[in-house]
């Protein structure tokens, strides 16, 4: 367990102590080690296979398409309102007669496949069915109502989907937690809506064509454009549970849904640029009560190379709420990062803190760290793409050890009712 101090997660806690409550969940899930199934799903190709989670609370699973009016899209003009889509993961009352979700939609995954190397060429051109992978959590099942669960929001990293971070959204929905992945179109390399929209096709391509970084006034409006979309969701959550249908399409709430929502424990975690959303999203939003930034930057790109970037007011002034930062041995660009977390540490009087995970890469937080392995054991990625992307950790450890410090953090900070 992280205590409220800097402190190097070694690979013994990796592989050791981080795995003791989980053993075996990659040989649950079906991927530890072996070559993922080559059977079809929509189409011919190899079969990826998530980890199962390990909590003791069956899951549901929902999608909602959620319209900000009072924004235009920043990132196309054209658009002339703010969409977001979200997936909702939730303890399940009953999931009988309720099937397993697909991890993608079938559009979704036809342009993944088809586009999906644009931000990471690691991935095959071809030979995956993407549309085959399953979560475990099942469509539409009601909802566990009797008590009400602390809520948690995800933002992923730049030109990621939503769905990439399935696997750790149902670790945490099955240890009694609502978990709210959030999309953020024109950023996510696909988001796929249930209706038209002027400017836009059913599926929404990415805008990122480089790295982010590089680009100071693109970054700035990316994180801007993250932070307003998280506090729009937490603004639709709180009329979700009021008893509301906030989908903007009527689409149906699966049972005791709203009433399963606990909005006094909200937290959020986020995956790079996710990361550096959810810290300073929760620095001016009083509703997020804590937050995870999984190697995230807390700093604006900088102006020329060679500069340093300015601080976001997290970094520079500090948080008051319970921060976790968790970063990787591999991140390539270290001096920047701990630029920014060594601000915010010093500045949070002990509410924040750090760890590392050892053998690892920047991808090791999101489903690439069971996927990539997967592809590897295939023949469909080289060790050095792999490594680059999750590292050479094997995710019989690198899983349960994200899964593990998330977790605990979260049962610390906002504890399930018991």
């Amino acid at each position: 367990m992280l205590e409220r101090q800097s402190r190097r997660i070694s690979r013994r806690t990796v592989t050791t102590s981080a795995l003791a409550a989980t053993a075996g969940v990659l040989l649950a899930g079906g991927t530890g080690g072996r070559a993922a199934a080559r059977t079809p799903g929509t189409g011919d190709g190899l079969t990826l296979r998530l980890p199962a989670p390990t909590g003791p609370y069956r899951t549901g699973i929902t999608t909602l398409y959620l319209a900000d009016r009072s924004r235009r899209d920043p990132l196309e003009p054209s658009i002339p309102v703010r969409e977001v889509m979200i997936t909702v993961f939730y303890p399940a009352r009953s999931v009988r007669g309720c099937p397993r979700a697909p991890q993608m939609t079938a559009g979704a995954a036809a342009d993944f496949g088809a586009n999906g190397r644009r931000t990471h060429p690691q991935l095959p051109a071809s030979g995956v069915d993407w549309a085959a992978t399953m979560t475990h959590a099942h469509t539409g099942a009601p909802a566990q109502a009797a008590r009400r669960w602390p809520v948690l929001l995800y933002s992923p990293g730049g030109g990621d989907p939503r769905t990439m971070g399935t696997g750790l959204a149902e670790e945490l929905a099955s240890h009694g937690r609502v978990v709210v992945t959030v999309d953020h179109p024109g950023d996510a390399c696909e988001v796929e809506f249930p209706v038209p929209m002027t400017g836009r096709d059913t599926i929404r391509p990415t805008v990122l064509r480089q790295d982010p970084r590089t680009d100071p006034g693109l970054f700035r409006t990316l994180i801007g454009t993250r932070i307003a979309d998280l506090r729009f969701v937490l603004d639709q959550l709180e009329a979700l549970a009021a008893g509301r249908n906030p989908d903007a399409a009527g689409h149906p709430l699966p049972e005791g849904l709203g009433r399963a929502l606990d909005l006094r424990k909200t937290g959020a975690y986020g995956h790079s640029a996710g990361g550096t959303a959810v810290a300073q999203a929760m620095y001016e939003d009083r509703r997020i009560g804590a937050a995870v930034n999984l190697e995230g930057y807390l700093d604006r790109a900088p102006e020329a190379p060679g500069r340093d970037g300015e601080l976001y007011p997290v970094a520079r002034y500090g948080t008051d709420r319970p921060l976790l930062l968790l970063g990787t041995d591999g991140f390539p660009d270290r001096r920047a990062l701990e630029r920014s977390w060594a601000a915010v540490l010093a500045r949070s009087g002990g509410r924040a803190c750090r760890g590392q995970l050892d053998r690892a890469a920047h991808w090791v937080f999101t489903d690439y760290a069971a996927l990539a392995p997967q592809l590897q054991t295939a023949g469909l990625m080289t060790p050095t793409d792999r490594a680059s992307m999750v590292g050479p950790a094997d995710p019989a450890a690198a899983v349960p050890a994200v899964r593990h410090h998330v977790r605990s953090f979260f049962a610390r900070h906002l504890p399930a009712p018991a």
